[in-house]
């Protein structure tokens, strides 16, 4: 059973109305840090005014208690058990009120308040522990003390809990200070990057305008080099190269086609014979891909594979399926040899001579344009996406600055009980 007080009835507060100012963004922590030594100011000076107010009450408990000392509650007339509770219990409650009914610490800041409010909190508990314990040897054998004990244990507690309000509301003051310096640091961190984003956009849009020109002049100089006589020439060099390329499919197609003629006892001559390395060579040449093989060089050796082969056909040591017709076409294939070489000779010729002439202009200039221009259109493209970056990390500050200013003025409101509107200069 607790030892109970009374609680004040709690007064009806009439709503404040807020008042209305407007502000500087700069303004706002000098009046947030005023404000605060205010609020600091006037707690301190609120919770001396109810330690004042308490301690006295304390040497009230200790009065009682030696009050209580001195009292026999005539406990000789009642029953002996019950005697010795009563006793038991009395000194108890005499012993725990004569140890904690001392003097509050002094408080001149925050730390001493705390300190103070730690003291004064464990003096209640123990001492409230005590009489809710003897809180029928108190109420029945000494009900002259209990009104006295009830209205002094009251006034503590009640002056305990506005001091832990004040308390709390000055921690809860602090924490809004705090949260408002957070938020003008924000602000501030917003506008700082905002100025450096803004001035490397400046010098990555001057570098831009530098890579512009550049490219300009790079492709100046690049059309004034194709426009010319000589790289007309070259053009035109390139595409008779290119030209001759369907011209040796030409030749080559008419040379495999005509060799195709012979493929089998050639295939045969180079299974059936014992050749030495380099005829081995020039017939696997001639069998697979016989356009390398014709060369002025080659033109002897091979008519001599083809008298071989020949010889190979009548003596039977070459089988193929008609002798007269393998005849025949190895023939006509060597009558057609100096035909094909000569064909080849021309086209290796004429195709050396266009590529002379085209080793003979000087693409090394043209090239280094080309090059040049490739990397400055990539870094044109670099630059142009940085620029991009840097105006959405600016956009995105400049759209948030007026968010974290609702922030502060909500929290403004609430700390200062003032209706806060913050102007900001352009």
């Amino acid at each position: 059973m607790v030892f109970g007080w009374g609680k004040k009835k709690k007064e009806q507060i009439p709503r404040e109305i807020l008042k209305q100012k407007e502000i500087e963004l700069s303004e706002v922590q000098k009046i947030t840090k005023d404000l605060l030594d205010l609020r600091n100011a006037q707690t301190l000076t609120e919770i001396k005014l109810l330690r004042t107010h308490t301690s006295p009450l304390f040497n009230e408990l200790a009065s009682i208690a030696h009050a209580l000392d001195r009292d026999d509650l005539k406990v000789d007339d009642i029953d002996k058990n019950l005697r010795i509770i009563v006793v038991r219990g009395k000194k108890q409650v005499i012993d725990v009120i004569k140890k904690d009914a001392t003097d509050l610490p002094e408080v001149s800041s925050f730390d001493d308040i705390i300190n103070m409010n730690n003291v004064l909190n464990h003096k209640l508990k123990k001492i409230g522990d005590v009489l809710g314990r003897q809180t029928r040897v108190i109420h029945i054998f000494a009900k002259k003390y209990a009104g006295k004990l009830k209205e002094i244990l009251a006034e503590m507690n009640s002056n305990t809990n506005e001091i832990q309000k004040l308390i709390k509301n000055s921690q809860d003051s602090k924490s809004d200070s705090n949260e408002i310096t957070e938020l003008l640091d924000k602000i501030k961190k917003l506008e700082d990057d905002s100025i450096t984003k803004n001035q490397r956009m400046s010098e990555t849009q001057n570098l831009l305008d530098s890579i512009r020109d550049k490219i300009k002049n790079l492709e100046n100089s690049i059309e004034k080099i194709k426009s010319s006589k000589k790289y007309d020439e070259f053009l035109k060099l390139n595409h008779s190269l290119s030209s001759f390329n369907d011209k040796k499919n030409q030749i080559k197609n008419k040379i495999d086609a005509q060799f195709t003629k012979i493929s089998r006892p050639l295939n045969r001559y180079e299974y059936a014979s014992s050749l030495d390395k380099e005829q081995k060579s020039l017939l696997s040449q001639l069998v697979k891909d016989p356009y390398t093989a014709l060369t002025p060089k080659n033109e002897g050796s091979i008519i001599i594979i083809f008298e071989n082969v020949r010889k190979g056909i009548s003596s039977g040591s070459i089988s193929v399926k008609d002798v007269e017709k393998s005849m025949s076409y190895l023939g006509e294939t060597e009558k057609l040899l100096g035909e094909f070489i000569k064909k080849i000779n021309n086209f290796v010729e004429k195709r050396q001579e266009i590529q002379s002439k085209i080793a003979a202009f000087d693409n090394s200039e043209l090239s280094t344009l080309q090059k040049n221009l490739e990397k400055a259109m990539t870094q044109k493209q670099d630059n142009s996406s940085k620029i991009s970056s840097f105006k959405k990390d600016v956009d995105e500050n400049h759209a948030n600055i007026p968010k974290v200013i609702s922030e502060i003025e909500n929290k403004l409101k609430r700390f200062s009980n003032t209706d806060y509107t913050i102007i900001r200069p352009n």
